[in-house]
């Protein structure tokens, strides 16, 4: 028997200059940009099961048009497949909501580059891919009672809880974010009327403090602050923690948990939600949306806008069980 015949009862070996199975090319392409979404970018097996979904909804698609090359694949195969991915069920589609369809837009984007930097196809067909854009969701706030009941849970005269009110009414009088608020130090409360706010990219901001913000951290500084800065290394952070270092981004998320649920708020209340209800509150009393964009530190206006769609709600709410011809 010829050494390059098969043994009886053997498969015969493959040809190893013959071609790939053609309809194994498009599966081939997907298991190898998990391979190196795994080994080169090191991502985790969650996030690579869900490019594996993705992936996999993208090329059944494929395979039933008769595709199953990714050199084959056109712009319009690929625009047109995530454009079904919204359609209702009825009409064809997938019946997906736009977060998902925008995810699954985005793995067919690296998928697609990969392919072309691996030489499998000649053109980059889902460098122009439009995906559904995400509705903008309008930001949950607080009403002016539920903040005035959240500042009143964290009031007290212990040292800790003198910090908590100060620290609640500052992010609710300057919209900061946690972030910005604990990497305060003293010497950015200027004259007690000003906070300098350092915010994304290190970009600085001047924001007001109004006066129950001021009285609150006048308190917290005299009676308060000394008690736990004598326990640390002299830490120059406005806000402390009882072992006088600088106070934690998660322990002051934690310590406002605490606070709202004492004001009866449950998990209604996050930093961010504060953020939200401090530009809500100034739009619905007036400001002009260039000045909130300012104290809240937004690069671009439109970012902001949104606030004026909440304000949009209200008004619209307010019609509607005001006016006896709204209904």
């Amino acid at each position: 028997m010829s050494a390059a015949e098969p043994a009886p009862g053997e498969p015969a070996p493959a040809d190893p200059s013959a071609a790939p199975a053609p309809a194994d090319r498009l599966g081939r392409a997907a298991r190898a940009y998990r391979r190196h979404l795994r080994i080169e970018r090191g991502l985790s097996a969650h996030t690579l099961d869900a490019y594996r979904r993705d992936l996999d909804r993208y090329l059944d698609w494929l395979r039933e048009r008769g595709i199953d090359d990714p050199a084959a694949i056109g712009a319009a195969d690929a625009q047109e497949f995530v454009a079904q991915l919204r359609l209702d069920p009825a009409e064809g589609g997938a019946g997906l909501a736009a977060s998902s369809a925008t995810r699954i837009a985005s793995s067919m984007r690296g998928w697609h580059r990969f392919v072309v930097d691996e030489g499998l196809a000649a053109d980059d067909v889902a460098v122009e891919l439009r995906a559904p854009k995400p509705p903008a969701r309008l930001p949950k706030a607080l009403t002016v009672d539920e903040v005035l009941r959240l500042i009143d849970a964290a009031g007290g005269d212990e040292p800790v809880q003198l910090r908590d009110r100060a620290l609640v009414e500052l992010l609710y009088a300057t919209g900061a974010r946690i972030s910005e608020a604990v990497g305060l130090d003293v010497d950015d409360v200027l004259d007690r009327d000003f906070v300098r706010v350092r915010g994304k990219g290190g970009k600085q901001r001047l924001v007001p403090l109004g006066s129950h913000a001021q009285a609150a951290i006048d308190a917290y500084l005299v009676r308060a602050r000394p008690g736990f800065s004598a326990r640390g290394r002299a830490d120059p952070a406005l806000f402390l923690g009882v072992r006088g270092a600088r106070l934690g981004r998660t322990a002051a998320w934690n310590q406002l948990r605490r606070i709202a649920e004492r004001a009866g708020l449950g998990d209604r209340v996050s930093p961010h939600v504060l953020r939200h209800s401090f530009a809500t509150h100034l739009m619905q009393g007036g400001a002009d949306v260039r000045v909130v964009q300012e104290l809240l530190g937004h690069a671009s206006v439109s970012t902001t806008q949104i606030y004026t769609k909440v304000t949009a709600e209200a008004l619209r709410e307010m019609y509607a069980t005001s006016h006896p011809r709204a209904r």
